[in-house]
């Protein structure tokens, strides 16, 4: 007994002079819940890695294309321009040999494929139509210039286009027809200053597939000559015209002629009494629309 307390006296002895080392403690960080500051460090540091990691990979730009924003307000004042020396195809829209430049204020017809068919150019600030416009381009089957400030068209503009069929001058400032090509089926020239000096006797008297012709809306004297016997609409509404004569529609030697494929004529708006030109009527199947008394 008194051995065992000898030694448990030693042991005490020997802490009391050695104490124990502390425990090894970990740097690990403290953490005090329902507050923010804790947090923030690695908030931050995170933030710091992916930032880094965002321009090593230059897959990501909108953080800093945000703070650029941010930064210069000044960019957000510049007016957007259009740049019409653009190559046609990037200015309009080209699709399956058809071009679209509607609306995008254009002064002159763009350069096209070759291989274009369709043409749409309305609504633009064209004023005239060059012969070389078109000079190359003999795959064209429509073309579209309604809307336009188109006042001149030079001869031969549409001479090589064999293949047209479908023209839309309308809503210009025409004062007289060009040469127009064979094949043509449907041709709308309304809302001009057309008067009939500026149509050529002949003008449609080759076009053997013309079926649609609209003439309304100008400032025309009489009904256009030697119309085709294809045609089975003819506008001529709200024009001048005060004249018609027994050959404008039928043929006076021949009693017998019925214009078997003309189904509409519009003339109201004339300062015309059709009434008074019965007989000029009598090859069709239907009256024309307009004034009879």
């Amino acid at each position: 007994m008194e051995t065992l307390q000898a030694t448990f006296l030693l042991f005490v002895f020997v802490r009391l002079v050695n104490p124990a080392p502390p425990l090894q403690q970990e740097s690990l960080p403290f953490y005090e819940y329902g507050t923010d500051v804790s947090m923030g460090s690695l908030t931050q540091q995170d933030y710091e890695k992916q930032s880094k990691d965002i321009r090593k990979d230059g897959t990501n730009v909108s953080l800093d294309t945000s703070l650029i924003l941010q930064s210069d307000d000044s960019q957000l004042d510049v007016p957007p321009t259009k740049d019409t020396n653009l190559p046609t195809c990037l200015l309009c829209v080209c699709l399956s040999g058809s071009v679209y430049c509607e609306e995008i204020d254009i002064e002159a017809v763009p350069p096209l494929p070759k291989e274009t068919a369709y043409l749409y150019a309305r609504f633009n600030k064209i004023k005239r139509i060059a012969a070389s416009d078109f000079a190359d381009i003999t795959t064209l089957r429509r073309i579209d210039f309604s809307g336009n400030r188109i006042e001149e068209i030079e001869d031969g503009a549409f001479s090589k286009l064999l293949l047209l069929e479908e023209l839309s001058l309308a809503e210009n400032r025409l004062v007289k027809l060009p040469v127009l090509p064979p094949k043509l089926t449907t041709f709308n020239a309304n809302q001009n200053r057309i008067k009939s000096r500026g149509i050529k006797a002949n003008a449609f008297k080759k076009l053997t597939n013309l079926a649609y012709l609209y003439l309304g809306h100008n400032a025309l004297e009489s009904v256009p000559l030697n119309l085709p016997e294809s045609l089975r609409i003819l506008h001529l509404q709200y024009n001048n015209i005060t004249t018609i004569t027994d050959d404008t529609f039928c043929k006076s030697n021949n009693t017998r002629y019925i214009r078997t494929r003309m189904d509409e004529i519009r003339m109201e708006g004339n300062p015309i009494v059709l009434a008074k030109h019965v007989n000029a009527f009598s090859c069709l199947r239907m009256l024309p629309v307009g004034t009879y008394y």
